[in-house]
């Protein structure tokens, strides 16, 4: 079924954002800054990368439940996730993709800076609840580089996979520099 509760979307979100934060609060400067062959990005500017996806994200989503918001289109709490969508996720975990030049690291961030910078964006994600839960999330788009035009709940629910993403190659990173 494609219909999700908001409250599990943000629930797994919570899941993959410990787990993210748990990984970088525990590495060296050694750690954050290697980059073993074959890798463009060290795992401080991994980090980086991500804070400054899911602010872009949160903004997107306040954007389009204000409309929805404006024009009085209510929500149950659920959210429709397109086949469309599930499919793209699929076929984005088997390749690497190159992020748009204007969400690159500027590799001036240390760690802790862009764990803080993702706290920040957490909590305006917390702000959203109500409106996720009130309003329609699912008509209003706006498009993603590669996954097309998305909705609010699908852009959330983008968030957590793009932590996931990162999460993984993060580990990649390290186990490539012998960490």
């Amino acid at each position: 079924m494609n219909n999700q509760k908001i409250a599990d979307i943000y629930a797994g979100n919570n899941k993959i954002r410990e787990k993210f934060t748990e990984t970088l609060s525990a590495l060296t400067d050694v750690q954050a800054s290697a980059l073993p062959d074959g890798e463009k990005w060290t795992v401080a500017q991994i980090a980086e990368h991500v804070s400054i996806v899911e602010e872009n994200m949160a903004k997107i989503c306040l954007k389009l439940l204000s409309k929805a918001q404006a024009d009085g289109k209510t929500s149950t709490g659920t959210a429709f996730i397109s086949d469309s969508f599930r499919a793209r996720g699929a076929e984005v975990a088997q390749i690497k993709l190159e992020a748009p030049e204007m969400v690159h690291p500027s590799g001036g961030k240390s760690i802790a800076e862009s764990l803080a910078k993702m706290a920040e964006t957490q909590a305006k994600f917390n702000e959203l609840l109500p409106l996720f839960e009130t309003c329609d999330c699912d008509e209003n788009k706006f498009p993603h580089p590669f996954f097309g035009d998305l909705s609010a709940a699908e852009w959330l629910t983008l968030a957590g996979g793009h932590k996931a993403r990162h999460l993984k190659q993060i580990r990649n990173v390290l186990a490539k520099s012998g960490q």
